[in-house]
């Protein structure tokens, strides 16, 4: 099922092949409540292995269109784990410190070590998104910027990151109707920001902007996983699933020691 979302580099990556209200013909949340249990708890214990076995860590990025969830995503699939071993980071305009040093620099220092698990509501990806739409760097500079951030992602692989990156999709009008939700509610006014109506304008630069870096970026270490938002318990499922996935896949267990038993003779090997 994943494989329908996933793209590592060696696909066409057009936005428009996806549809965001796609289920993967599940009929409804109930369908999966005993699932997303089960995952959440799987990834739960599949946490305690990594921060118990220190040998990786994982970074998980989000990346979607104003309105596609980001904030939400983390705190209903990540907000079970040990916050010992996890953090999650949001990240707006570079402050005067951030820009003064290249892109990449605020964002790496926050990277995850081994035996953690952190999660990015956006990213470095910004530097290659809103800064090419509203032509703050050009064409040239942006192709540079991918390539730096594919050598640095394949940089975190080598060191034992893995680096999952998922990218939240939605369309227009389901944007436009978060956006008029949170005008007219008084509990979510608060949310509203006058500038996500501004960058409507530019819908379409967005995506190609996305499409580019998906292009450049997406590999068989750190692919891109294009995830049908519009339906939110649909995107809560699939995320759990991605996760979980990734965390697996590296067989994580726990560290055996040996502890030498004050009484001669009864010496054993545990945890």
């Amino acid at each position: 099922m994943l494989n329908r979302y996933r793209r590592s580099g060696k696909e066409e990556i057009a936005l428009a092949d996806f549809d965001p209200a796609d289920t993967a013909d599940i009929a409804s949340k109930e369908a999966v409540a005993e699932e997303m249990k089960q995952l959440k708890e799987r990834l739960q214990e599949e946490q305690e292995k990594l921060f118990a076995s220190k040998t990786n860590g994982l970074l998980v990025i989000f990346q979607g269109m104003d309105c596609s969830g980001k904030d939400g995503v983390i705190k209903k699939t990540l907000a079970g784990l040990n916050p010992n071993g996890f953090r999650a980071e949001s990240f707006k305009k570079p402050t005067n410190e951030e820009a003064a040093h290249d892109f990449l620099w605020r964002t790496h220092r926050l990277a995850p070590a081994k035996g953690f698990i952190t999660a990015f509501n956006r990213s470095y990806y910004e530097e290659v998104l809103i800064t090419r739409v509203h032509e703050e760097i050009d064409k040239d500079e942006a192709e540079r910027r991918l390539k730096h951030i594919r050598n640095f992602e394949k940089h975190l692989s080598d060191s034992g990151i893995v680096v999952v990156k998922i990218f939240l999709h939605i369309s227009a009008d389901f944007q436009l109707r978060k956006i008029q939700e949170r005008m007219q509610n008084p509990e979510k006014l608060w949310k509203f920001d006058p500038n996500d109506l501004e960058e409507r304008r530019f819908w379409d630069e967005y995506q190609e902007a996305y499409e580019a870096a998906f292009a450049a970026t997406a590999s068989k270490r750190s692919p891109w996983h294009i995830v049908p938002a519009n339906n939110r318990w649909f995107r809560d499922y699939l995320v759990l699933r991605i996760l979980v996935a990734a965390l697996e896949k590296l067989e994580l267990s726990y560290p055996q020691v040996e502890m030498t038993s004050p009484f001669p003779g009864t010496e054993t090997t545990g945890y």
